[in-house]
């Protein structure tokens, strides 16, 4: 038997291709299914090449057909790990929920990924990262004081609280399961998964340490320390001086030392400082200020654009990754390193 984890995926958007995808990268087998594509059904426009390598088949099934139905099941008989990504109740419509499955596989690790989760009363309900967050405080927590929230892109729920999360929660059970013999159901929400990660601003918030007002707080673009400015070149810089050798180092570079505070995490000198640091920013470009010598002890980085991240060579995943680590680049996906033995 082959040593690599087999992996079924049953195709969609998001957070099942994104899971998907980390687990091939790491040596997994990932087979997708998908329905037989038309322009309805074909999604791979929406997520483009990088997101959908790595698979080791994929193939295209009818799974309201008895055919297709059958043909599925002898795929998952095979299978370590299943990831679907549909609404509540639809892979049971299908014949092919848990029951079914661990009828032909006990062993299996059984992943869904819903936006709300099984059960509750928005568990049926459609939707997309944005919504997903906007119920946990994240969304709000974004963005400009003077304007709406800022969606994120579609990184906290859709990939972080969805695909990531995913992925260790199907590893941890997988475990569970070769040690018991006993398959596991995983009900993934992102919506859970967005709020976990809101667990260090939920705390500062129940210390009375995180206002509702965008911009004000430490890590919301208030702090004149930690947020972006623009430069005279019209690019940006992204400066993270949150701690006092930092900052110390961070008004040095500024030649701004004069206006240092006694408590520079006191709010009532941000204003002064905001001010001043967005004025002397704009004196100097982009790359002037990123390649100064103290750059680097005041936390400050240039602000790439995607194209710039490419071909930068600053970014590991897109260049060279460490030993038995997932590497991503423009074109291709590989499957180097494994997860381990089976057997």
């Amino acid at each position: 038997m082959s040593d690599s984890l087999k992996v079924v995926e049953f195709a969609g958007l998001g957070p099942v291709p994104f899971c998907s995808m980390l687990l091939a990268a790491s040596g997994a087998e990932v087979t997708r299914i998908s329905r037989p594509r038309t322009a309805e059904t074909d999604l791979s426009a929406l997520q483009g090449d990088i997101l959908l390598g790595g698979r080791a088949a994929d193939v295209e099934l009818d799974l309201k057909s008895d055919e297709g139905r059958i043909a599925c099941l002898r795929i998952c008989e095979q299978a370590d790990i299943l990831l679907e990504g549909f609404r509540p109740g639809t892979m049971e419509r299908l014949g092919l929920g848990p029951d079914e499955m661990f009828t032909r596989n006990p062993r299996l690790v059984y992943g869904r990924v819903t936006g709300f989760g099984q059960t509750g009363p928005a568990a049926a309900y459609p939707g997309h990262d944005i919504n997903y967050i906007a119920e946990t405080g994240a969304l709000s927590a974004i963005g400009k004081r003077d304007a709406p929230p800022a969606p994120p892109l579609n990184l906290v729920a859709d990939f972080g609280g969805g695909g990531l999360y995913a992925a260790y929660c199907i590893l941890a059970a997988l475990h569970a399961a070769r040690l018991s013999g006993e398959g596991r159901v995983l009900d993934i929400s992102m919506q859970d998964g967005a709020a976990l990660q809101m667990a260090m601003t939920y705390g500062l918030h129940n210390q009375g340490l995180w206002t509702a007002q965008r911009e004000s707080n430490l890590l919301d673009g208030g702090a004149p320390f930690y947020r972006c400015y623009a430069t005279s070149d019209g690019g940006h810089v992204a400066v993270g001086a949150l701690e006092p050798r930092f900052f110390a180092a961070l008004l040095d570079l500024l030649d701004l030392s004069d206006l240092a505070p006694p408590d520079h995490l006191n709010p009532d000198c941000w204003d002064q400082l905001r001010a001043a640091f967005g004025e002397r920013f704009l004196q100097r470009t982009r790359d002037d200020w990123c390649g100064h010598p103290l750059a680097a002890e005041a936390c400050l980085t240039p602000v790439f654009g995607i194209g710039e991240a490419a071909s930068s060579g600053r970014v590991r995943m897109l260049t060279e990754a460490p030993k038995g680590a997932a590497q991503l680049d423009l074109t291709r996906l590989p499957t180097t390193g494994t997860l381990g033995d089976h057997s």
